[in-house]
């Protein structure tokens, strides 16, 4: 037992080693998080602009419909 007390490891004195480590590993999962999340905002852009060119063309393909029923040419 006095052997464990004697080497505390990673959480106490050992941690000096680690701490760079998981602070790289922290701060790289921070960026790869901001990049996701701008390329989700890129995508979710180019999905509404896509949905309000349809909504267009089929409002006008229904306008045009009922709109040449009722010509008087």
């Amino acid at each position: 037992m006095r052997d464990l007390v004697a080497q505390p490891g990673v959480f106490y004195g050992g941690g000096m080693v680690m701490a760079p480590i998981f602070f790289l590993f922290w701060l790289i999962s921070a960026g790869l998080g901001i990049y996701a999340f701008v390329l989700f905002v890129k995508l979710a852009r180019r999905g509404i602009e896509a949905l309000d060119l349809y909504i267009y063309a089929k409002n006008r393909e229904i306008r045009d419909s009922y709109e040449s029923v009722n010509r008087k040419d």
